[in-house]
């Protein structure tokens, strides 16, 4: 579970935290607050110095009924911060991109991890992927970003996410990705509704099976909205809930955007479950 990130350590032994930056101007939570390049820094460091083990930066909105961005202008959002990232940060950096022509630009300029919520499975993803020998996320969506919650629906969701992700699983390590490499994330949010995220999180331990560390992100998402009443900016504490939940069921790393009252919530849950001072 120690990952090499194109020379940086993600070590996932221990549940870690991944800190969200999205360089967009329309994300669901954050859109437009740090286009700017050193505004864009400025919240790396802050995430980095809060206890992330890897920065995860996004150029393209995946909320729902989110746009397709343009190659291009995907590119000029993130390499230029990446680039920039890589010379500051000591933990490791996520590129979150579907689309191989970032992958490759941003592993080029010192990305080490690849989140990609549509599991390589754009052209030339896979060989791309394996090419450039950096550890990937593979997670399940039903549907695209525009659609993907227009009538989201399954016969069983937890054996079906569990069936895709092992699919995308193997065809990574039939395209030379190292099995030692992949993370997996269930994808809460992406194509189900609120009863199929509580369905999935209720048995997050049966994911332990496929062998692959997991990811997490529901950080101020839609559900813990449903479920508090709160508006996106007061989901704080319902997020930590999750969060806490998460890791007692097993997940390795946590994608966030409040970086250290994550932190602190997995570090007194981790005590409590091992009866121990961390």
């Amino acid at each position: 579970m120690k990952l090499d990130c194109g020379g940086k350590r993600l070590d996932l032994g221990r549940p870690a935290v991944m800190g969200i930056l999205n360089v967009t101007p329309d994300s669901f939570s954050d859109g437009g607050r740090f286009l700017d390049p050193e505004a864009a820094m400025c919240r790396a460091l802050e995430m980095e110095a809060a206890g992330a083990a890897i920065i995860d930066v996004g150029g393209q909105s995946t909320r729902p009924g989110a746009p397709e961005v343009p190659v291009d202008e995907e590119l000029a959002r993130v390499v230029p911060i990446v680039e920039r990232l890589a010379r500051r940060l000591k933990v490791p950096i996520s590129v979150d991109t579907s689309k191989p022509e970032v992958m490759r630009e941003a592993v080029a300029v010192g990305a080490g991890f690849i989140n990609d919520v549509n599991a390589l499975q754009a052209d030339g993803a896979l060989e791309t992927a394996a090419e450039l020998g950096v550890p990937v996320c593979l997670m399940h969506m039903q549907g695209t970003p525009r659609t993907m919650q227009d009538n989201p629906a399954y016969d069983d969701v937890v054996a079906e996410v569990k069936a895709f992700l092992a699919a995308r699983r193997d065809a990574a390590v039939a395209a030379g990705v190292s099995s030692d490499a992949i993370v997996l994330d269930p994808g809460f949010g992406f194509g189900k509704t609120l009863e199929h995220n509580l369905t999935l999180f209720h048995e997050l331990d049966a994911f332990a099976e496929l062998g692959c560390p997991l990811l997490v992100g529901v950080s101020r998402k839609s559900m813990i909205g449903a479920l508090t009443g709160r508006p996106v900016d007061e989901r704080l504490a319902g997020s930590l809930a999750a969060a806490v939940l998460a890791v007692e069921r097993g997940a390795r790393l946590l994608r966030v955007h409040d970086v250290a009252a994550t932190v602190d919530a997995v570090a007194v849950t981790l005590a409590v479950l091992e009866g121990r001072r961390p």
